[in-house]
């Protein structure tokens, strides 16, 4: 019976969420019928069931449809729409939505998930690269939000638009490091410094993000096609040249020290809450990246401890990322705001602000020593999309996740930029 059992699984060859078909799909039926019982389990036990299932079923459909799997990003584009698709058109449960909702947000796998992502990548890292291409990544950063304001602007007074509104309402909430630490505080500006309700301003605001955040991950699924045709342009993964961020030996996974990973990871994003309250101006992303950042450069953290934390960010991104990438689909993004915001003028401004971004960043990155792709990947279409999630959904599509430590850097340092360029110009287009 076994060896029966081991031919079948030889000769179907297809695996979801790692486990044979003759075996997913019951598991899978488990789950789906749970579902529509109103029976799945509250808080992390169902969140993670649905979203495991649904995040591997539809990976495999974006990764084995035409067009999509080539040009638009595959499984992960796919595992986010197609899941925003089934919330939009109820074919989830509400009960459902409510429980994968809760463990996204006041649950915080989100953070959780980020944090693995930045304390393993950071640690796991060249130290030599934090130091050389830190100080050289301000550069592409507001190359990109410079290309991204001046195309908008241009474009928008060309097709009648208003190049004041081209960058008030579109360029700024893309460029703006997400909803939470971009568009929220922004619409508050807005509305104190141009006499306008809140609510009407989240309204102009939130489709161009949403927008934006899409195009975003389609040009990162783009990008990551060109690196393939054009292999001069992109450093596969490595942001400068010279630079290998797996230098390190490959190991065997050590379980232990991925508890120990766990542990820091957890560690590093609490002292970064923590230094949020002396510096409240800085997000706590931002202030947990200089932590690790700083440990890292100034070698305090042992050797085994950072083989651990690297070796618990790969198990969390190999394993994790469509599960997450599901939530984001149910939490984070809404197609009836994407559908109400299409029309022909305000499509073109959003694609023209994410080129811009993308153009600026990426030649401003070449000539301070950056990959073009890489470059443009995190120092433009990560300020460009919508944050913390954007930057996941942007790295998975490109397969470039090991870039999250400077993608967190544009949508959290990035993003408290914009703010700040907010207050100063909005004053000037009254």
């Amino acid at each position: 019976m076994e060896s029966k059992v081991e031919k079948v699984e030889v000769k179907s060859g297809l695996k979801l969420a790692g486990l044979p078909m003759n075996i997913f799909i019951p598991v899978a039926a488990i789950v789906i019928g749970a579902v529509y019982l109103g029976k799945l389990p509250a808080g992390m036990i169902g969140a993670f069931a649905v979203m495991m299932v649904l995040g591997a079923i539809l990976g495999v459909i974006g990764n084995k449809t035409p067009i999509v799997k080539d040009y638009l990003g595959g499984g992960p584009i796919i595992a986010i729409f197609g899941t925003a698709a089934l919330v939009y058109y109820q074919v989830l449960p509400a009960k459902t939505i409510e429980i994968i909702d809760v463990f996204m947000t006041s649950g915080g796998f989100l953070n959780f998930y980020i944090a693995a992502l930045i304390t393993g990548s950071i640690l796991g890292m060249d130290s030599k690269l934090l130091v050389k291409a830190g100080a050289r990544y301000a550069a592409p950063l507001l190359a990109g939000v410079l290309g991204s304001f001046v195309l908008a602007g241009a474009v928008a007074g060309v097709i009648g638009y208003g190049w004041k509104d081209g960058i008030l309402n579109i360029a700024m909430p893309i460029m703006g490091g997400g909803m939470g630490a971009g568009a929220v505080p922004m619409s508050q500006i807005y509305s104190e410094l141009l006499s306008r309700d809140i609510t009407q301003v989240l309204s102009v605001l939130v489709p161009a993000l949403a927008l934006g955040n899409m195009f975003s991950i389609i040009a990162a699924g783009l990008l990551d096609k060109l690196g393939k045709a054009r292999p001069n342009l992109t450093g596969n993964g490595q942001l400068m040249k010279g630079f290998d961020y797996k230098a390190q030996k490959a190991e065997a996974p050590n379980i232990k020290l991925m508890g120990v990973g766990l542990l820091m990871s957890v560690a590093f994003f609490t002292l970064g809450v923590l230094l949020n309250m002396v510096i409240p101006p800085i997000h706590s992303y931002a202030l947990m990246i200089i932590s690790v950042a700083v440990c890292k450069i100034a070698g305090v953290v042992p050797d085994e401890i950072q083989k651990g934390a690297n070796q618990w960010y790969q198990y969390i991104a190999q394993n994790l990322t469509l599960a997450l990438l599901v939530g984001i689909g149910v939490s984070y993004t809404s197609l009836g705001d994407i559908i109400n915001a299409i029309s022909v003028q305000y499509v073109v401004l959003v694609a023209v602000v994410v080129v811009g971004a993308i153009l600026g960043s990426g030649f401003v990155g070449k000539l301070v020593g950056f990959n073009f792709i890489e470059s443009s990947l995190t120092a433009g279409l990560c300020m460009a999309n919508m944050g913390g999630t954007g930057d996941v959904a942007v790295l998975s599509a490109a397969n470039r996740m090991e870039l999250m430590p400077f993608a967190q850097i544009s949508s959290r340092l990035g993003g408290a930029l914009i703010l700040i360029i907010a207050s100063i110009i909005v004053p000037l287009f009254v």
